[in-house]
């Protein structure tokens, strides 16, 4: 949701804060859209995972009748893509920001604030690359990524196959972002050629063999308190790393230590 158009303040991403209301329907407008352009794009059934905080966040009554929807947290590692498995042909992600320690949007993080970075391989980690892992473990393509400028960047960078729509980018704790129409003209377009093209896999990202996950921490009690993971090592700095070959290993580890 801190990828929607307008999305600037906290406050508008808080469901117990007066400023939500207004982007909760944003987001809603926007979800709908991109359901509505994979239906024209020929889809026979469309799956809704509402991913953000709560997980309550979509506005039901506005829904397509054609629509599931997937509310709330299960506590399965798959989180975000809780349900998700090689029937689905492909996967649209809406409303995405950028990592933890960005400077390219106000509302940067990943999973949690208490988190200061995530790498893997070395490599800084946002909650977009770990999904897409996610859906490449699944064999799943990711089609279309709609938000914050670094995000769709960053998903051209890992398949240039991915279609796109920059909503916004940040400078300070400002943003400059498409007006909601606009967005969601952008994403209708998007949706549909994403979902147009004869074969999805090409959107496919490749899944390292092996991963060494580093989690850095606000609060140095939180790296003492989830070293205790089996596997899981202190390596100081407020940072504590985890290791292996298997990705829902790494999906499993961070259900636990986030």
């Amino acid at each position: 949701m801190e990828g929607i158009s307008g999305a600037t303040c906290w406050d508008e991403m808080t469901k117990t804060h007066s400023d939500y209301n207004e982007f909760q329907e944003i987001f809603t407008n926007e979800v709908i859209t991109a359901c509505e352009a994979a239906k024209a794009a020929g889809a026979s059934e469309v799956w809704v995972r509402d991913g953000h905080y709560t997980g309550r966040n979509i506005l039901l009554k506005d829904l397509p009748d054609y629509v599931t929807i997937i509310r709330d947290w299960s506590g399965h590692p798959l989180e975000v893509l809780q349900e998700l498995d090689d029937s689905f042909d492909a996967i649209c992600l809406i409303g995405w920001h950028c990592r933890a320690g960005s400077e390219n949007h106000p509302l940067a993080h990943t999973i949690t604030l208490k988190i200061d970075e995530i790498t893997i391989n070395d490599q800084p980690a946002s909650e977009l690359l770990m999904e897409l892992y996610a859906a490449e473990f699944i064999g799943v393509p990711v089609a279309f990524v709609s938000g914050n400028r670094e995000t769709c960047e960053e998903a051209v960078k890992l398949n240039k196959n991915i279609i796109t729509r920059d909503i916004s980018y940040g400078l300070g704790s400002s943003t400059v972002s498409l007006s909601p129409a606009q967005a969601q003209q952008a994403i209708r377009k998007g949706v549909i050629d994403s979902l147009s093209r004869q074969d999805l896999q090409q959107c496919r990202v490749t899944l390292p063999q092996k991963f060494d996950v580093k989690i850095r921490y606000a609060d140095p009690y939180h790296a003492y308190r989830f070293s205790w993971y089996p596997g899981a090592e202190h390596i100081g700095d407020r940072t504590i790393q985890f290791k292996t070959d298997d990705y829902f290993e790494v999906l499993r580890f961070q259900k636990f230590v986030t």
